[in-house]
């Protein structure tokens, strides 16, 4: 009991010198939400405007690669999906969010032709597209 008594009478001594000290201790409180904010939530909100920038800009006929690594052309746009060409006649639909990235064209340019499969064909075939076409406007 006695030892209770001595700590609550030690914090509820208030020194005069101590107002500084409460000053700093103060300052460097409202300094944390501020580097939380500056380390951690701004960068994860420009990093996701920049996606969504991405996303909207892709159209028709761009490669893409895919958050699991998947590279392909897209050949439809539903809403918020797109139809993504991986192979010949192979179409998957995927979200728009799947999305990772543009393909630089510029830097598969570089990749000698022994790398590249035996068709060695970068763009969509024709009959892909012509058949998501023709399933948008089918209305069944």
């Amino acid at each position: 009991m006695y030892m209770r008594l001595s700590l609550l009478s030690l914090i509820a001594q208030d020194d005069g010198g101590s107002a500084g000290g409460s000053t700093i201790q103060l300052i460097i409180l409202l300094m944390i939400p501020l580097a939380r904010w500056c380390l951690l939530f701004r960068p994860q909100r420009k990093r996701c405007k920049e996606a969504a920038e991405m996303q909207k800009s892709l159209g028709v006929g761009d490669e893409v690669v895919l958050t699991s690594g998947i590279y392909g052309f897209i050949t439809g746009e539903e809403g918020a999906l797109f139809w993504v060409e991986i192979d010949d006649d192979v179409q998957v639909r995927v979200a728009k969010a799947a999305v990772q990235g543009k393909v630089n064209t510029s830097a598969a340019a570089e990749i000698p032709d022994d790398a590249v499969g035996d068709k060695g064909d970068d763009k969509p075939s024709d009959k892909a597209v012509e058949k998501r076409n023709d399933k948008k406007s089918d209305p069944s």
